[in-house]
């Protein structure tokens, strides 16, 4: 069976730029037990009041940035949509109590084709994306996973994407530096998640707000990292912490698989 993953996508640049993150994301279908059928994406990059998956006739690459360099716009992932597995979902979803719409447009954002074309780069696995709920927190998105999570023994590989850190206000400390040093405030609140999540601890994660060092710093907003509790409620049963890097100081690029 499958297991469900969490993966920081970083910035958009992570499509064509040498870092340990790629390197780790090129050799992800290698750890997996078998070839996935279907692919859902949770992307921190579409927000919804209330769930939404995508089921468009073809996907349109949403190239969701400004200001990176003219290749980045050129790249395309054409995946195949499945408007069975988007039915799916929302038939999951609506019977745990969670109405889900089933978006016949919306195509794939950077959140969801940047890992996967680093990773699939053949785009021959229909994908289909989930969007988060920024102002429901970590409870409801564990629960999105609880009811989700039907979906691994049907072949179908959940993966959440989104950032084990990401206070972009802060960028400009790193001078735009890939390999700049990752300051201690990010450090404590990595460190603290990792352990919580090695050791079980789900009412501390579902609280970190709280709990965790310099969590509003290192997510000002929660979107970047909704899509992790997604995951670990798809896959309560085991943790392992797959990557650890950082780039630009102030991303930390962690990946983790749950079941």
């Amino acid at each position: 069976m499958l297991p469900a993953i969490f993966v920081s996508h970083g910035s958009p640049m992570l499509a064509i730029e040498n870092a340990e993150a790629r390197d780790f994301l090129k050799r992800l279908p290698e750890i997996l037990p078998e070839r996935p059928k279907a692919i859902l994406m949770i992307s921190a990059h579409w927000e919804r009041l209330r769930p939404g998956v995508n089921a468009p006739p073809h996907h349109e690459t949403i190239h969701d940035f400004g200001g990176f360099p003219p290749a980045l716009y050129q790249l395309t992932y054409p995946a195949p949509p499945s408007a069975d597995l988007a039915r799916r979902v929302a038939e999951l979803l609506t019977a745990g109590g969670l109405p889900t719409d089933i978006d016949q447009r919306r195509g794939l954002d950077h959140g969801a084709w940047v890992p996967l074309m680093v990773s699939w780069p053949d785009a021959d696995i229909p994908v289909v994306q989930l969007s988060v709920q920024t102002r429901l927190g970590p409870g409801h998105h564990y629960k999105l996973g609880q009811l989700l999570a039907p979906l691994r023994e049907e072949g179908i590989l959940i993966i959440g994407s989104g950032s084990f850190t990401h206070d972009l206000a802060s960028f400009r400390t790193s001078g735009g530096r890939i390999d700049a040093p990752e300051p201690d405030w990010v450090h404590s609140f990595a460190e603290w998640m990792a352990a919580a999540l090695k050791d079980g601890r789900l009412e501390d994660l579902l609280n970190y707000r709280r709990l965790a060092p310099e969590a509003a710093h290192n997510h000002p907003t929660e979107e970047h990292l909704l899509p992790l509790y997604v995951a670990l409620g798809a896959g309560p049963e085991t943790v392992k912490h797959l990557h650890q890097s950082t780039t630009y100081g102030i991303l930390r690029m962690d990946a983790f698989a749950f079941g």
